[in-house]
């Protein structure tokens, strides 16, 4: 395989991409390793959120949050969470002497309904003066309650859906919705509707299906993956940095020296801004963890945490915006075996040592077999750590099939934001956690379930990993922004 590689310097106020060579410009590992563990204070930890990318039927990019909105990746276009665009609902005349509430008619959940991991939640709503805002409360049996701005699809339907539900009874949830009448408007509230979780057997499809559910078979893959901790600009000047997490997985590799990680582009590498991650933490089998969550103390995990030197990726994911550049969404972390580990429950300061590492297939996966049960050769595990659900590691499973030419496709799988990057495994062996990995989690939809996977197969990936393999440790910038290769082309 042949192959050309240039290290980039990207100049966030120019869509040039400039080529430039460096030399001994590495810093000793112990020293970052240092000032990273010292960055992430509790405050910044607490301010991260999920990378958790998504295309609307219109085929534009965005960037869920965690409370489900929607911001426009690349762009400042709204969106909505609906199946078709938004219709203005008609106001009322001045004048007009409109003194009731909405009439609001909630359509699904109904009222004692089971659903899965993520769900539509819907309702009929109609006024004489017009509607001007819905929204959908979440009231969860923890006592806490969470708003939801809904959207116009189609007629009089409002709706919105949501994901990262927990197995338990006890959520119910509401409809609050305002007319456009004179003055401050009236509101009408809907009565509470109940509604219980079961993400196992409530399923769509069948019993071997999962959605969204706590791993539980241990394993390998549970060693092996764990969660990113980054620092992305959130401008295009890239003068605004915002705290991120994402998933990874120690890759098996050739070449002593070094660990890599096997995880998504666009946790490695902003594509509006042009440029790489900075301040990565790595944490493997946080869902080990004796703390309560992803916090600043690397000595409560199974084996501490690891500090990566510096991320590759294909120059394909830098130079266009997502949605464009999801054939090349797959990325690697590089980390020095010396002076990357805090934490003093590791066997070695070695990555790949202290965890093992996962095998990558970069072979034709097994893909839409006609045998639908959980033992066909399509039958595929995808692993993450959800943001909603930490520190715990989830996963979903199901035949895999594809969605467009570059991608692979889970149509049930409701993996919430945070386990972008994270392993396709196929096929797992549950009893050991082992088995080829074949992908990492990618994107998904606005309004519908679903996880999208880079090929690695046919692609770049190898080329790309023999990179992170051999580029040498002070060949790499370490200013903030420039921590990365983009590997030119590969062929």
């Amino acid at each position: 395989m042949n192959k050309s590689i240039s290290i980039i310097k990207f100049f966030a106020a120019s869509a040039l991409v400039v080529p430039l060579f460096f030399s001994n410009v590495s810093a000793n590992p112990s020293d970052k390793n240092k000032r990273v563990i010292d960055h992430w204070t509790p405050e910044r930890v607490k301010s991260a959120t999920p990378r958790d990318f998504v295309i609307d039927n219109q085929g534009l990019g965005y960037i869920r949050r965690q409370d489900g909105s929607l911001i426009g990746h690349g762009h400042n276009k709204l969106t909505q969470l609906g199946s078709t665009p938004s219709k203005p609902s008609p106001m009322a005349k001045p004048g007009g002497g409109d003194n009731e509430g909405p009439t609001v008619s909630p359509i699904e959940p109904a009222n004692g309904a089971t659903i899965g991991g993520s769900q539509r939640f819907a309702a009929t709503i109609t006024d004489a003066s017009g509607i001007k805002s819905v929204s959908f409360v979440i009231n969860f049996p923890s006592g806490s309650s969470q708003s939801f701005s809904a959207s116009n699809s189609s007629g009089n339907v409002w709706e919105t859906s949501l994901s990262g539900f927990t197995d338990g009874s006890g959520y119910s949830w509401h409809v609050v919705a305002k007319d456009n009448s004179q003055g401050r408007g009236n509101t009408t509230t809907s009565p509470d509707l109940t509604f219980s979780v079961d993400t196992g057997g409530g399923n769509p499809g069948g019993s071997h299906i999962v959605a969204n559910a706590a791993w539980t078979d241990g394993g390998l893959v549970l060693q092996t993956a764990g969660r990113l901790l980054y620092e992305m600009p959130t401008n295009r000047r890239g003068t605004k940095w915002s705290a991120f997490v994402c998933s990874g997985t120690v890759a098996t590799d050739g070449i002593s020296g070094r660990s890599i990680i096997i995880t998504a582009a666009h946790c490695v590498f902003e594509d509006v801004s042009k440029s790489f991650a900075r301040n990565v933490l790595f944490i493997p089998n946080q869902d080990g963890t004796t703390g309560s969550g992803t916090d600043t103390n690397c000595s409560n995990d199974p084996v501490g945490c690891w500090t990566p030197s510096f991320g590759v990726v294909d120059v394909n994911w830098t130079t266009r915006t997502f949605p464009d550049n999801i054939a090349w969404d797959y990325a690697y972390y590089v980390v020095n075996d010396s002076g990357a580990h805090s934490g003093s429950n590791s066997s070695s300061d070695a990555l790949d040592v202290a965890v093992g590492s996962m095998n990558i297939s970069f072979q034709q996966p097994a893909i839409d077999d006609n045998d639908a049960s959980a033992s066909s050769p399509d039958f595929t595990h995808a692993l993450g750590y959800s943001f909603s659900e930490d520190p715990s590691f989830m996963y979903c499973a199901e035949d895999m099939t594809t969605e467009g030419a570059v991608n692979w496709w889970l149509s049930s799988c409701d993996l919430s934001g945070g386990s972008s990057g994270g392993p396709w495994i196929q096929p797992m062996n549950t009893a050991n956690g082992t088995g080829p990995l074949i992908s990492v989690n990618s994107w998904g939809f606005t309004n519908s379930s679903g996880m999208a996977g880079p090929k690695l197969s046919g692609t770049s990936a190898e080329c790309v990993l023999g990179e992170a393999e051999t580029v040498s440790f002070n060949s790499v910038p370490t200013s903030d922004g420039d921590e990365g290769v983009a590997v030119n082309f590969c062929n």
